[in-house]
Order: C-alpha cells, then sequence, then structure tokens
C-alpha cells in the first residue's frame, strides 16, 4: 500500500455496508462471501440465482471500480507459489472452523453485536497480525 485514500476508503465501506444490509434486509440473508459461495456448491433448490448474482456483483463491481479508475494492482511475483497455496488451504479450513468468514463476522457479525463474531474476528486479527510478523520478519519472505 503506498497511499490511504479517505475517499474511496469511505465509497467502498458504504458500498459493503448497503450491500449488506440490504441482502438481510430484503433476504434475511447474512452477507458471509464463504457461505454465499459455498451455498453455490451444489446450489440449493431457489437459493442459487441471488448468490450468483450476488458475487457476480462483487466481481463486475471491482471491475467497474478499476475501469472507472485506470489502475489495476499488479499481483506480486516475489512470493512462492507453494506458501500461497498452503495459506489459501489454511483460510478455507479456518473459515470452515469459524463457521464463516471476514465477511459475514467482521462486517454483518460486528455490526449485530454477536459475541461468536466478536471472538471470531479478534482470532482473524491476531492470526494475521502474527502470520505476517512471522512470514516477513522472521523467513524473510515479501517483506
Amino acid at each position: 500500500m503506498t497511499t490511504f485514500t479517505p475517499i474511496s476508503a469511505l465509497m467502498g465501506g458504504l458500498l459493503i455496508g448497503t450491500a449488506a444490509s440490504l441482502l438481510l434486509w430484503l433476504n434475511g440473508r447474512i452477507a458471509g462471501i464463504s457461505g454465499i459461495l459455498g451455498g453455490l456448491l451444489p446450489p440449493a433448490s431457489g437459493d442459487a440465482v441471488w448468490r450468483a448474482l450476488f458475487l457476480a456483483g462483487l466481481v463486475g463491481g471491482a471491475s467497474l471500480g478499476y475501469a472507472l479508475h485506470g489502475h489495476v494492482p499488479q499481483a506480486r511475483t516475489d512470493f512462492p507459489r507453494g506458501l500461497l497455496f498452503a495459506a489459501g488451504l489454511l483460510v478455507g479450513v479456518g473459515t470452515g472452523l469459524a463457521r464463516g468468514c471476514t465477511s459475514g463476522h467482521g462486517v454483518c457479525g460486528l455490526a449485530r453485536l454477536s459475541p461468536r463474531s466478536i471472538a471470531a474476528t479478534l482470532i482473524f486479527l491476531m492470526v494475521a497480525i502474527i502470520t505476517t510478523g512471522i512470514v516477513r520478519h522472521v523467513a524473510g519472505i515479501g517483506g
């Protein structure tokens, strides 16, 4: 990250909050991305359309933002692929153990003052901080 951009951060937060609120108010569902994606594999009857549209909106919204802004972030090439693969697997395992992801717990659960989500989000953050410290300062990768 090179600069803090409060306007784009505020706009992104408003869009995420609005989407999560609308999904809860109109559909009675929590905007947890892992649960929304997981519900498509295999799809439950009558449930697949809103899930696919929500995920398409995430991808489409990011694409539109990049198109309007004119800057697409470049993929990092200094991380070992095996480490990235292992990290992805561990994130998936952690999401399953926590019964939700950062969007479900960190955005929606915290807004509802859910004790389970508060605990899960604190654990997500602690593990992220510890992992970053180990990877950057102990292993010397991606500094």
